[in-house]
């Protein structure tokens, strides 16, 4: 309570600190700080972010309303080093004083600390300087403002501006703009000299983005612009740029409107001190040449080595070291075809999916042989990487389990293995962290490990014994990856052995667009110490030896303080109580919470093998990293163990005592599984996004399960989930996660977060998680944990809360407080605001957004 006192004290002190400061501190005298910039249109005020985005000059920022960092920089010495002189300046005795105790060099470094001009650095650099009205700057704005409207069809604008004082040494500036009416486009002609270029321009299907009756914006003209070119450079039309196409506005003896007229001139050429034109041509392509093996080293030389295949002509410096069509595969430029930019494009991205080569460089010069000058020679300079490369890497990681973890992996990457562009990645893996939710008798702060092999094999095409060029053709950038892997992981404490191999196959359907076909996915999970499942799942064994202390009747089972013994007296009491040497019945509630105890840790601790298929498929309109006004949608649907059951019912193999088959002794899982992801991101500007996520996944256990793994099926809390909630600590529905590691086989959540700029790299956010887990369709018996009808949908639980993010460019450092908002764990009427405070809050620390 006495350190809770004391927080609270000096943050009060630092808040009136900071209150006190005055803003307008470092204003000089006969100036004015600017509080805020007024734009009126018509005598209106607007919040156009654009025209906003015009201003010269901006007021100091705000948060939550109060210019803090203007406050910290007031705070700050400017002139820290002055400071401390005149210190000993006005008492020559305390410098002699000082330095008898110190050294005299001492003293003068003392100057330098922290504590003398440290700080003073730090608030100056923290905080923000005061924003002092210019005229100038204001003229400059309105200047910039008259433009913008200009651009946007208000060819009579006018502009002017006032300053209001609003306080001392505060002023507000009024930017007035009279916009007169919007102009727009009435009569669109053309005028190209090309008629190679004019009969281009007529039979393109694409619509204008000029039309009769829209107002006149630049911004139109300029994307106008760059559609006709990409659509002549796609056609043929080599020397073609943007500076051909110009615009005459006429508005003459126009009310409000205005005639255009589209005009494209012929080529241009310089010839020396001359130019001439002439109409532009359409180029074919005559020759593709590809050099693989290109070097700066080697720019003059001839090649040794050379191969045509397919009417593409390969060469080398040093003899050709791969097939032909490994590269030839790659490049959508092909002889006879018409120059097309977007081919060339296709063909960098393709080369570049290869991962054997340096930038691809594709070059066009004219064929000197075509007397007509409309032929051109494709040059692809190719670059290979080194065949072997080594890389080593060291993270600091944090997960739903590990609260920090230090992991280091080596990788060894071999390239053009069989000469077909082909990829050998092997890999070493290393994990060691710490978390507080192992069984760790021992108390040791490493107490998670895990360390693992990976290899994979990447193709550059679809590894089939038949040819898919009809349904996935290569412009689609098709590869096919097999891999395998094994870890050995000691986490929670029964610690496991994983067995990974799969083959798939990845392809871009369109640009932004993704899919995967996982044909085999095969995964073996072997369990190294069941016996050890009541030491983790601590809650598991509480109710089972509270029961016991009533039911049991075997000493044996039990330890002095009359406490069932791990394994031995669990297992013992447990089979008792299901063979029924026990007074309990299968009717009563015991009993059953006995046999579902039971039934989770066989689910928990048996081995499991899965064999399965799946597809996924991604779509996002995302441009880049910068686009936060976006969508993505995310959907996979995977089927475990129907080919094994299928081949086993051909076999006519033997089931075992549960009715199940078997393969290699271990009952193999059977489920079908599918999950959709939604995210939808809405930039409002000034660094302010709306981000909403929902999620929807199922897995339906049949056949030869009954249950899913606990490696396929879902949790619910966590940094990147219900934020309320530490993760797995969240149902199964209205539970109140009676279990450590809680999960379940069906999963709905949403989120919605609104992000905003603070100061500098600081953001904050606001955010609200819905969502729980549940059993459907499988062997738990719980009511509350199952989702029987749609009335089970009140017991989706909410979360609400803040939360600080730091932008380090590479990736983001995040620190969010949930409060646990709507609790569904309690009984009906109770549920809402019933734990929101500080007491229940849960504090997640994440790297990068949740979504």
């Amino acid at each position: 309570m006495k350190n809770n006192s004391t927080k609270i004290i000096a943050f009060l002190l630092i808040a009136i600190l900071i209150c006190a400061c005055n803003a307008v501190k470092r204003v000089p005298d006969g100036k004015n700080l600017l509080v805020k910039n007024n734009i009126l249109v018509n005598g209106k005020s607007t919040n156009d972010e654009t025209a906003s985005n015009q201003m010269y000059q901006k007021p100091n920022g705000k948060l939550l309303g109060y210019k803090l960092r203007l406050n910290l920089y007031n705070l700050a010495n400017l002139n820290p080093d002055s400071t401390y002189q005149a210190k000993f300046k006005n008492n020559p005795g305390k410098y002699e004083r000082m330095s008898k105790i110190f050294s005299a060099k001492q003293v003068d470094r003392l100057g330098q600390s922290f504590y003398y001009k440290g700080i003073h650095e730090f608030l100056k650099n923290t905080g923000e300087p005061p924003v002092i009205v210019d005229t100038s700057k204001t003229r400059k704005s309105l200047l910039r403002l008259k433009y913008y409207y200009f651009n946007n069809g208000y060819f009579n604008v006018q502009t002017d501006y006032t300053i209001d004082t609003v306080g001392v040494k505060r002023a507000e500036i009024n930017y007035n703009i009279t916009t007169g009416p919007a102009y727009k486009l009435d009569t669109i002609k053309t005028k190209i000299m090309t008629p190679a270029l004019d009969s281009l321009y007529r039979t393109n299907n694409d619509p204008s983005l000029l039309k009769s009756g829209n107002q006149y914006k630049t911004t139109d003209f300029e994307e106008e612009k760059n559609r006709i070119t990409t659509y002549f450079r796609n056609h043929g039309a080599y020397y073609f740029q943007p500076t051909y196409v110009t615009f005459d506005i006429d508005t003459i003896g126009k009310k409000a409107k205005a005639d255009v007229t589209l005009i494209i001139n012929n080529n241009n050429i310089q010839e020396r001190d001359s130019s001439r034109t002439e109409p532009f041509k359409l180029y074919k392509i005559s020759d593709v040449n590809i050099y693989t093996d290109y070097s700066a080293a080697n720019a003059k030389k001839k090649p040794t080595d050379s191969v045509t295949y397919n009417n593409f002509n390969l060469y080398s410096y040093k003899g050709l070291k791969y097939r032909p069509r490994a590269i030839t595969d790659a490049i959508f430029i092909s002889k006879g075809s018409t120059f097309a930019d977007f081919r060339t494009t296709l063909s960098s991205r393709s080369l570049n999916n290869l991962r054997i080569f340096n930038y691809p460089s594709i070059q066009y010069e004219v064929d000197k042989r075509d007397s007509t000058a409309q032929s051109l020679i494709a040059n692809v300079y190719l670059t290979p990487r080194k065949k072997y490369s080594f890389g080593a890497t060291l993270d600091v990681t944090h997960s739903n389990i590990q609260d920090f973890g230090i992991g280091a992996s080596i990788s060894e990457t071999i390239r053009n293995v069989f000469n077909r562009a082909e990829t050998l990645e092997i890999s070493a893996r290393l994990n060691v962290g710490s978390s507080r939710d192992m069984a760790n008798p021992n108390n040791n702060f490493f107490n998670v490990s895990e360390y693992g092999l990976d290899m994979k094999l990447n193709f550059p095409r679809i590894l089939l014994p038949f040819g898919t060029e009809k349904i996935i053709p290569k412009s689609m950038i098709p590869y096919t990856s097999i891999s395998s892997g094994f870890s050995k992981q000691r986490n929670i404490g029964l610690d496991k052995e994983n067995f990974t191999g799969g083959i798939s196959y990845n392809w871009t359907p369109k640009r932004h667009n993704s899919a995967k076909l996982e044909l085999l996915n095969a995964q073996f999970v072997r369990n190294l110490n069941p016996d050890n499942y009541f030491n983790v799942y601590t809650s598991s064994y509480d109710d089972l030896n509270g029961i016991a202390q009533n039911y049991n009747q075997e000493a044996s089972n039990v330890d002095e303080h009359g406490n069932l013994i791990v394994p031995t007296g669990t297992t013992g009491f447990t089979n008792d109580v299901l063979t029924g040497q026990t007074a309990l019945t299968p009717n009563d509630s015991q009993y059953q919470e006995v046999e579902s105890i039971e039934e989770r840790r066989v689910r928990l601790t048996e081995n499991d093998f899965i064999l399965a298929t799946s597809y996924s498929f991604t779509k996002t309109t995302k441009k880049d990293l910068a686009d936060n006004n976006f969508y993505q949608f995310r959907t996979k649907i995977e089927s475990a163990g129907t080919l094994l059951s299928l081949v086993s019912e051909i076999g006519n193999l033997q089931k075992n005592s549960k009715g199940n088959y078997e393969i290699f002794n271990l009952e193999y899982s059977e489920y079908v599984k599918t999950e959709f992801d939604y995210i939808k991101h809405w930039d409002f500007g000034k660094e302010k996004v709306l981000a909403v996520r929902s999620f929807f996944g199922i897995a339906i256990p049949f056949g030869n399960s009954n249950y899913i793994p606990f490696s396929r099926s879902y949790y619910s809390g966590g940094s990147n989930d219900n934020r309320a909630w530490q993760p797995y600590a969240l149902g199964p529905g209205s539970t109140n996660a009676v279990n450590d590691f809680n999960e379940a086989n069906m999963k709905i959540a949403a989120s919605a977060e609104f992000r905003f700029k603070i100061f500098g790299d600081v953001k904050g956010a606001l955010f609200a998680d819905a969502g729980n887990i549940w059993n459907v369709l499988d062997n738990v018996i719980d009511p509350k944990a199952r989702f029987d009808n749609l009335n089970d949908l009140d017991e989706i639980a909410i979360g609400t809360g803040f939360g600080l993010r730091y932008d380090l460019s590479f990736f983001v450092i995040r620190l969010d407080l949930g409060f646990k908002t709507y609790n569904p764990a309690h009984e009906k009427g109770d549920r809402w605001f019933k734990e929101y405070n500080f007491g229940h809050s849960v504090l997640n620390f994440g790297i990068n957004y949740p979504f």
